[in-house]
Formats: structure tokens, sequence, C-alpha cells
């Protein structure tokens, strides 16, 4: 009886997880286009095509095996495109054009701001906890800004009246908030679910139920919550346990 022998992958499962990085580069070139040519809901479904492939690749590679630097380093160049270069054209065309150099500054801003938070990921990934990220994800800033723009319709009318402002604001926000040092939840470590595997199933289905029934608002709200959720959860440890945070900060630096 012959002994089970270790068989190399082969090479197309290694190129798979680069190939979906491609798909989510390719549909951020889409959505270029499309906010270009004035379509800004057909750009923002692109960036969140792009998202739904860039979760993907990491994932593949992981189960895989097939991770590498390489491979690492154009998810990050596909980032800046999808979630980076696209949102910022895309929400300079639909509203801040308006604003001049102001405006012009804001979308600049959320491209560069995106472009230093990937460098500092890839520089620190091998020493940062799994548990949070240090500042806001460049994927999660861009999805924001393309839920925001299907929000549009649903949008109550103190806020649709002002939704120029709101969106310069916002574009500001975000972009201080990807080079902070607030903390966000990452999702990659899952000791909550094995602890409370029926109360995590039951959260989930609800979630996924909320917003099946009406994608386009409340995928925005759920967003834009997460996004409120670092400054909260970084100020709750500043204020109760601030040795906690120094600690974590600086290992994370």
């Amino acid at each position: 009886m012959h002994e089970p022998t270790d068989r190399p992958f082969h090479k197309g499962v290694y190129i798979l997880p680069n190939m979906l990085t491609t798909a989510s580069l390719f549909s951020g070139f889409l959505g270029i286009m499309w906010a270009i040519q004035g379509q800004f809901e057909s750009s923002a479904l692109a960036i969140l095509v792009s998202a739904l492939f860039d979760g993907m690749d990491g994932k593949v590679a992981r189960l895989t095996g097939s991770s590498s630097e390489f491979g690492v380093q154009y998810d990050s160049l596909a980032d800046l495109v999808a979630f980076g270069v696209t949102p910022a054209i895309m929400v300079y065309q639909w509203q801040l054009a308006a604003y001049g150099r102001l405006g012009l500054m804001a979308a600049f801003l959320l491209v560069v701001c995106g472009a230093l938070r990937l460098a500092r990921f890839n520089v620190n990934t091998s020493t940062t906890s799994k548990k949070y990220f240090i500042g806001l994800p460049i994927p999660a800033q861009g999805c924001v800004m393309a839920t925001l723009v299907l929000f549009e319709p649903f949008a109550p009318g103190f806020l649709s009246a002002h939704l120029p402002e709101a969106t310069l604001v916002l574009a500001y926000a975000l972009s201080f908030l990807m080079v902070s040092r607030v903390r966000y939840a990452a999702f990659k470590e899952y000791d909550f679910v094995k602890a409370h595997p029926f109360s995590s199933m039951v959260t989930a289905i609800l979630l996924f139920v909320m917003v099946a029934s009406e994608p386009r608002a409340l995928g925005f709200l759920i967003l834009f919550g997460y996004v409120l959720s670092g400054p909260v959860h970084t100020y709750y440890l500043l204020l109760r346990r601030p040795h906690i945070l120094r600690e974590r900060t600086r290992t994370h630096s």
C-alpha cells in the first residue's frame, strides 16, 4: 500500500487569486469610465463589485496556500484604483465639482490618504493585530462613497437639500480617518462566533434580511455605522482604559 505523498498545487491555483484581483481592478476601471460619462449609479455598483472580488482574492489565496508577496503588492495597487481613484472621480463628478478647488482637493485627499493607508498597512502587516485595523480601510471608504450615491433617492429632505455639503464633509472626514490611529474591527477572528454560534447565526440572518429588503438604503446606513464605530470604540478605550490603548498603539507603530 502506497503512502500518500504531498502534491504541489497546480500553477493555475496560484493564478486564481491574481485573476480575482484583476477582476477587481477591471471593475474599478469601468467605474471610472461610467463616472466620467455621468452614470454614477453604475459607477457605484462597479465599486461594490470590486469590493466583492477584493474580498474573494485574499480568501482564495489563504485557502489554497497560494499567498505571495507579489499578490499582496498587486492587490494594494488594485485597491488604490478601485477604492481610491474611482470613488474620488465619481464623487467629484457627482457633487464636488461645484466647489472648485475645495472639491478637487477633497477628491484628491481620498486618493492620497488611501495610498498612505495602503502603504502603512503593507509595512506593518506582520506586526499588527488581526482583530483591528489601524485607520479606516480603503475598501470601506470606497464602499461608503458608493452606497452614498445609491442612498440619494432615500435621503430625507434635510439631507437631500444639503447633499453636496454633506459629501464634501464626508470626503474630508473619511480621508482623515484612513490615516488616523482610530481602530476598526477587522472581522478576521471569530472568537465571538465560536462562543455564541446560534446568536451569531440569528444576527447574520437578520442583517441579511434587512439589507436584502432595501439594499440601497440600508447598505449606506450599515457602512456609515461602521465608520462611526471606530471613533466611538477608540474614544471609549481612551476614556476607560487608556493604558490598553497606549500599549496597543505602541505595538502597531
